[in-house]
């Protein structure tokens, strides 16, 4: 299995993209794979953080286009972007926050890959790029989830050009959190996964999906829904005790309900 789940302490999950011969390409088999490991993760109640890496050079390619290329029919394209974007939507309407661990290149779907993540954090010499247009086929599915994370004239640039960006860039625009030595990478990324990991996971949960759901809302209609979202929030355990920890000056006690 090109998949690998490690489970550390802490509730803190690690996902490696496993074939470093095809730069960790975002094959049918590996889309799959992903798909059913985040949704194994998603179900278990002791998983409170997940990290995404990719094995070998570089994070993701995106598509295996030697398996793209003998396609041939427009139904198995479709087939294809269809089970990437399932992919993305998993990582996104997921319970648990997920964060992308960029070692290396993160092109086209690799890039959307990183952008559908929660946080992303990189290595100083990490590459990003949607290149599609520089073999005539443009990264119009990349783009929506990249587009969701930095503003219009950076991402054509990238679109338009095809031409990567560096680490100090893409945390300029809002890409990626944070980038750090190769040395210091893992250290840092799991620095904020233990953050992470010791709050509730049912505020979480609800912070996560309103979170993303109100992007997409007209103003009046997002405070309508998120204040909603705060008094179910309100009524849960986790609130009540959260808030009595922090009047009596004490660490909380979650029950995560």
């Amino acid at each position: 299995m090109n998949i690998k789940v490690k489970n550390l302490s802490d509730g803190i999950s690690v996902i490696t993209i496993n074939e470093p011969k095809t730069y960790n390409s975002l094959s049918f088999k590996n889309l799959n794979d992903l798909i059913k490991v985040f949704k194994k993760l998603d179900k278990d109640k002791k998983v409170k953080v997940i990290i995404l890496e990719g094995a070998g050079k570089g994070f993701s390619a995106g598509h295996n286009l030697r398996e793209v290329k003998n396609l041939k029919r427009k139904n198995r394209y479709q087939k294809l972007f269809n089970l990437c974007s399932k992919l993305m939507l998993q990582i996104v309407e997921g319970r648990i926050p997920v964060i992308a661990k960029v070692h290396g290149a993160a092109y086209a779907a690799g890039c959307q890959l990183v952008a559908s993540c929660d946080l992303a954090y990189s290595s100083k010499e990490a590459l990003f790029a949607t290149p599609g247009v520089n073999i005539g086929l443009f990264c119009s599915t990349p783009m929506v989830a990249v587009s969701r994370k930095i503003n219009r004239k950076p991402m054509m640039k990238m679109l338009l050009t095809g031409e990567p960006i560096k680490a100090s860039y893409a945390k300029e625009i809002g890409l990626i959190n944070d980038y750090f030595t190769r040395s210091n990478l893992d250290r840092e990324v799991l620095k904020v996964a233990k953050k992470i990991s010791k709050k509730s996971n049912l505020s979480i949960k609800i912070g996560k999906q309103a979170f993303y759901k109100q992007l997409e809302m007209p103003l009046k209609k997002a405070y309508q829904y998120t204040s909603k979202m705060m008094t179910i929030n309100m009524m849960a355990m986790d609130a009540q005790e959260g808030i009595s920890a922090f009047l009596e000056k004490r660490k909380p006690k979650w029950k995560n309900k």
